[in-house]
């Protein structure tokens, strides 16, 4: 009968902590990797009172139209120039290339930029920054803009997946200090793609 009852309190313990350990949310890989990791404390962005409260982060509903192929073009005699950021912290970054496409039947181009603090750094030798501002900013999406990450690509073409924009960290937590969009890097058009605002 003890026997019986350790193992009967044992599953109830199982069954409970199963139950406690909710799925994490998402529609596509993307967005369940970006929940797993802001639920992670160890990795997330929020604030203690921030990572207590969450649950997932909003996204736009997944739209191939904004996944779309770009002409790249390099730029390599621009001087490394300081990005301006949210705090006194200026960053060193050149302008790496330019991005040429057509998204909703209109012609955009975006410069692409790569931190020349990064590239000695090992994993991000190729790594290029790609911030943009888009229409749905400062309502669906975070006033200050969004970032996609990309690795210099090997010919004349770039894949941009909109699906994949991201807040800059500031937009969780004011410790941190993002790079502030370059107004080059303003896209007259509504990029219903990616992550939304975050709600506090």
């Amino acid at each position: 009968m003890k026997h019986f009852l350790v193992l009967y309190f044992g599953l109830l313990m199982l069954t409970a902590c199963a139950q406690d350990k909710k799925p994490i949310q998402g529609e596509t890989d993307y967005q369940r990797e970006q929940n797993a990791k802001f639920k992670d404390a160890t990795q997330s962005p929020l604030t203690a009172k921030g990572l207590k409260n969450f649950k997932s982060l909003d996204f736009f509903k997944f739209d191939s139209t904004y996944v779309v192929r770009a002409r790249f073009t390099r730029t390599p005699y621009t001087k490394p120039f300081k990005m301006k950021t949210t705090t006194n912290r200026l960053p060193e970054y050149v302008k790496y290339g330019e991005l040429s496409f057509v998204l909703k039947g209109k012609e955009l181009k975006l410069n692409i930029y790569q931190n020349q603090g990064l590239i000695n750094q090992e994993g991000y030798e190729d790594y290029l920054f790609l911030p943009f501002l888009d229409e749905t900013n400062g309502n669906e999406s975070y006033g200050g803009g969004r970032y996609l990450d990309a690795r210099i690509p090997k010919g004349d073409t770039m894949l941009i997946d909109f699906n994949k924009a991201y807040n800059p960290y500031c937009a969780y937590n004011s410790k941190y200090s993002c790079p502030l969009v370059p107004r080059q890097n303003y896209l007259k058009v509504r990029v219903e793609a990616g992550v939304k605002v975050y709600k506090k």
